[in-house]
């Protein structure tokens, strides 16, 4: 006998945990299967970099209670500030002109692991397999087989109504369902670490675009600030050599003395940077959500923000679904969590959010890696002339929480439950 489920979602990181606890008050069935523990030392969803956060992010973490556990581990990002080294051109984005108390909030993912982590273990309606790895997912007509080894090496078979990739850009689940994805190598690494400057950060995120690519550096709580430095790959082995000293040295020559001389640098991590995006958001019986949709280059940090809308457009989907008895099962009561209306629904929601974000994110790169000088004399002259229109800075802002569209109701801060009105 197999354990039965609405919903299974392979993969328990930021975006797989959180669409666990939003469906969670819908009084479906919902399998949870992840491979490492989020408190373990090789989970690569809650390591030690921090994720900047848009206002509609926060509003859906805020919705789902989870934004006061968090709160306080959370730094508000008061302006943004943009350069391209060498050249004339920078625009700021002030939050106090938006009319915004913040442009956004830079959070610890290991913060964020925790409090979700905690939520599924207090939900009755979710119930967690992890460590546990899949072995074959088996798509059927009415449900879809999934085979596990758990944690004490034995295997079991759980079946489900939908099943949800969640399961990054190397996504197995994804694979499994025939669902093409491409992959588009920048040739670049992100070397990701903290950085202590001499002065305050003033809660001002930096992004500056140097010749081996963008440097992004995000303030924190303390005083120190994340720093993402995009290197080419092949000048990645001499810069994990450089001593602290080097290193520091290096950055400053970078990004200048804004905040005076950087004293004091952490650890160093590195991943690889790609586009990946994968050519449907569903197939039979399954939904592509988040990395596993498309993975981005952390240029503009809307990578996660882009995840936690699929999450909040599928569970109101799913949210519409269980509170129409008709749509229930005449036999149980069940309702279909796969029907095939589902997942064109959800198709539609996501299609124009994700092309505007991979091709506005993707765009960046290419125009601020060119090396051709008439399109960084352009680039210099954009950067000044949207530093001087509050209305592009408005259409900035509303691009970033997915304005542009159909706003889910977590992002609006409107509760799911099984009574959801469509």
């Amino acid at each position: 006998m197999s354990e039965r489920y609405d919903v299974a979602i392979v993969g328990g990181g930021m975006v797989g945990a959180t669409l666990a606890v939003a469906l969670s008050p819908l009084g479906l069935r919902v399998a949870v299967i992840e491979a490492t523990a989020h408190d373990a030392a090789d989970q690569s969803s809650f390591d030690e970099r921090t994720t900047a956060l848009s206002n509609g992010s926060r509003r859906i973490l805020e919705t789902l209670s989870l934004w006061p556990v968090v709160a306080s581990a959370a730094t508000p990002i008061n302006r943004i500030h943009v350069s391209d080294q060498g050249h004339f051109g920078f625009a700021r984005i002030d939050a106090r002109e938006q009319g915004l108390a913040a442009m956004g909030y830079v959070l610890p993912n290991r913060v964020l692991g925790r409090a979700l982590w905690s939520r599924i273990a207090m939900r009755p309606g979710l119930r967690a397999y992890c460590p546990a790895e899949v072995l074959r997912v088996s798509p059927g007509k009415d449900d879809v087989g999934i085979g596990l080894r758990v944690a004490d090496g034995g295997e079991l078979a759980i079946t489900a109504r939908l099943i949800v990739a969640a399961d990054g850009v190397q996504s197995a689940v994804r694979d499994a369902f025939g669902i093409r994805s491409e992959r588009r190598d920048y040739g670049q690494v992100a070397l990701i670490t903290t950085v202590l400057p001499q002065k305050f950060h003033d809660h001002v995120a930096y992004e500056r675009f140097t010749g081996s690519g963008p440097l992004a550096l995000l303030p924190l709580a303390d005083g120190r600030c994340t720093l993402v430095l995009t290197l080419d790959a092949a000048d990645v082995p001499a810069a994990l050599a450089w001593s602290d000293a080097e290193f520091l040295h290096e950055l400053q020559r970078r990004f200048g003395f804004r905040l005076g001389r950087f004293l004091q640098v952490g650890r160093r991590f590195t991943y690889p940077l790609a586009l990946t995006q994968a050519a449907e958001t569903s197939a039979h019986r399954c939904v592509v959500v988040g990395n596993a949709a498309q993975g981005l280059h952390p240029v503009a940090g809307m990578g996660f923000n882009l995840g936690l809308r699929d999450v909040a457009s599928l569970a109101e989907l799913l949210a519409e679904l269980v509170a129409e008895p008709a749509r229930a099962d005449a036999g149980t009561g069940a309702v279909d969590a796969g029907a095939p209306a589902v997942l064109a629904a959800y198709d539609t929601w996501r299609a124009a959010d994700r092309r505007a974000i991979i091709g506005f994110t993707d765009g960046l790169v290419r125009v601020f890696s060119t090396p051709l000088g008439v399109v960084r004399h352009l680039r210099n002259l954009a950067l000044l002339a949207f530093d001087q229109l509050p209305p592009a800075k408005r259409a900035l802002s509303r691009l970033s929480t997915g304005a542009g569209g159909r706003i889910p109701k977590l992002a609006r801060g409107v509760p799911l439950s099984r009574k959801s009105a469509p």
